[in-house]
């Protein structure tokens, strides 16, 4: 019974509106403050703060302390796939193409946005197909990807940290992650957030002031053609 009161207790956190558009917000991987989080849910300040308080007391969000400010995140990269893969489950629900789907109402960001610290979208898609179709990874189990011989040779020439994405604690290597507008999994783990690093120290893609959308430079283009043989 305690497995169960305590699903409920979690869809009930991410039901509410306000609270769920807060965790929207935060897959973009950085930390927003309160009143951050307040205009992009729609509501006062001090609701968003009594919401936060929820979301803490439930292990989706964690605060920081930054002197008098507080700064809040999500709480690991697990709630993030966990609200990526509710986001395709409602959108597989939804009638086809329904009107209020995100991507109807930001094509941008079904073309390119952070999935919290690795890429998304059809520019994410095309990442992981290119290495798919290379041979530079292939299915381990069911969850994961392996990284071939081949695809450590192209990450190295493409300047991916692979010692530093071994060495991170507590991550999965190459993980599925499923796209919720293209319904089918991207690359993340380790090894994703540090294919998205390189694109962005390289400046194939930009992060926008606010929310998840990923500038795809005329750089990045021509990197997506060159190196993954995907036209952006």
């Amino acid at each position: 019974m305690s497995t169960v009161n305590s699903l409920a207790a979690t869809a009930a956190l991410i039901g509410d509106p306000a609270r769920a558009a807060m965790l929207l917000a935060l897959l973009d991987g950085r930390a927003h403050s309160a009143s951050d989080l307040a205009a992009i849910a729609g509501i006062a300040a001090p609701t968003a703060s009594g919401h936060l308080v929820r979301l803490g007391a439930g292990g989706l969000v964690e605060m920081r302390a930054q002197g008098r400010h507080r700064f809040y995140r999500l709480a690991g990269r697990d709630v993030a796939a966990a609200i990526e893969e509710l986001m395709s489950l409602s959108g597989a629900r939804a009638a086809p193409a329904s009107a209020t789907a995100a991507w109807r109402r930001d094509p941008d960001l079904r073309f390119c946005r952070t999935c919290y610290d690795h890429l998304a979208g059809q520019v994410g898609m095309a990442v992981t197909d290119s290495l798919t179709r290379a041979g530079h990874i292939e299915p381990r189990g069911a969850k994961d990807w392996r990284l071939t011989s081949s695809g450590r040779l192209f990450c190295e020439k493409l300047g991916v940290d692979l010692e530093g994405a071994a060495a991170r604690p507590g991550r999965h290597f190459a993980r599925r992650c499923l796209d919720w507008s293209e319904r089918r999994p991207h690359i993340a783990g380790a090894l994703g957030a540090a294919i998205a690093d390189t694109f962005f120290a390289r400046g194939w893609t930009e992060r926008l002031r606010r929310g998840r959308t990923v500038r795809l430079t005329d750089a990045g283009r021509r990197a997506l053609a060159r190196h993954f043989d995907a036209v952006a």
